[in-house]
């Protein structure tokens, strides 16, 4: 079959690198989406049950650290769009373990780069037709203090975990390959996602969790650190709309205009979770368990997206309560796929359905 495209997305199997790749598959059945996932902890290839058998859908079990085997699918798959999205992402295990962040993040994204420089310059067509899109966080941008300011696409850098800073690196090579190659890449960077299928060791499902089997809910300091939160299937769709209508080495900062504190946000969590278990909505509050603060920890994220909506007419399409009610109802009626993701299951269903190769 000859497909108008052949793009690899990396990271397929996570949170946001699933619903990009969901919405891709069903969306442009005229191109062929490539999945890479190493198939780490947080890579789970249930995730994307419903759209494994359609005949635009590969799946490759692959390091992004591995050059000579990226090289390799690039070639083999002729691609000629990558949406990069694999990523060591939870802050607390960077703090515990930088090198890996430091490994995956920036030294995965230079293989991509490198392996994607050789293999389309010594195409025909070179450059023409080709795109680099690397997703990146709002945490390279470091704090915000209550003022009402917000992150743009051109605040300074100031990454202050092991996280940020790994993520800031990439984003720099990813701009170096442009300015000094000529490769054209995209970057973007985002808010805190929301919504299903997110490994549950971030704030939401895990709290969502804790509170149904009544289990300690721990926040950090007095719970006053502000984020912004987008619906993951939002975030998919503005992915869509700069793969295709971005400007080549532009920027485009991607939010949610949803400010919370975690300790309200927790509270409307632990509201929300109580009313759909038939129990007194805040019942459950006394499950909060203030704890140490994290080291590092950046006081207030929040993104200006005007530019993404002026030039390309992008923005939220759920309102925040609309988004926790259809999270919080999708992780009390999916318990058989938290007990999974977090007992290893998934690599079985990998070697029920792929031979473990």
């Amino acid at each position: 079959m000859e497909f108008k495209r052949n793009i690899l997305i990396t990271g397929g199997a996570g949170f946001i690198g699933s619903h990009v790749v969901r919405l891709f598959v069903t969306k442009y059945p005229d191109y062929r989406i490539v999945n890479l996932d190493k198939l780490t902890y947080a890579g789970n290839l249930a995730n994307l049950k419903d759209v494994e058998d359609k005949p635009n859908y590969e799946f490759v079990k692959a390091d992004i650290c591995d050059f000579d085997e990226v090289k390799n699918i690039i070639s083999r798959y002729d691609i000629d769009g990558i949406i990069h999205l694999a990523a060591e992402s939870h802050v607390d295990r960077s703090i515990r373990d930088p090198f890996t962040f430091a490994r995956t993040n920036v030294m995965g994204t230079l293989s991509l780069l490198q392996a994607a420089k050789q293999e389309w310059e010594a195409s025909a067509s070179g450059y023409e037709g080709k795109r680099f899109y690397h997703i990146s966080t709002d945490e390279v941008y470091g704090a915000l203090q209550f003022d009402g300011s917000f992150f743009t696409e051109t605040t300074k850098y100031d990454p202050h975990s092991p996280y940020s800073a790994s993520k800031a690196g990439s984003d720099h090579f990813v701009r170096a390959f442009h300015d000094t190659y000529g490769m054209p890449t995209l970057v973007t960077n985002c808010s805190n996602n929301y919504g299903p299928y997110q490994f549950p060791e971030k704030l939401i499902p895990l709290f969502i969790n804790n509170i149904r089997h009544n289990k300690p809910l721990p926040v950090y300091g007095k719970g006053e650190n502000v984020r912004d939160w987008l619906y993951v299937v939002d975030h998919a769709r503005a992915i869509d709309i700069i793969f295709h209508k971005g400007k080549t080495a532009e920027t485009y900062n991607i939010g949610g205009f949803n400010e919370w504190k975690n300790i309200d946000l927790i509270k409307v969590i632990i509201k929300t979770v109580d009313r759909l278990l038939g129990r007194p909505e805040g019942a459950s509050e006394h499950l909060i368990t203030y704890v140490t603060d994290r080291a590092g920890h950046d006081l207030r994220y929040a993104i200006d997206s005007t530019k993404l909506k002026n030039e390309l007419g992008w923005e939220p399409s759920l309102q925040f309560e609309e988004g926790i009610e259809k999270t919080v109802r999708w992780y009390l009626d999916n318990q058989a796929w938290l007990d999974q993701v977090t007992s290893g299951a998934y690599q079985s269903y990998y070697d029920k359905m792929y031979g473990g190769r």
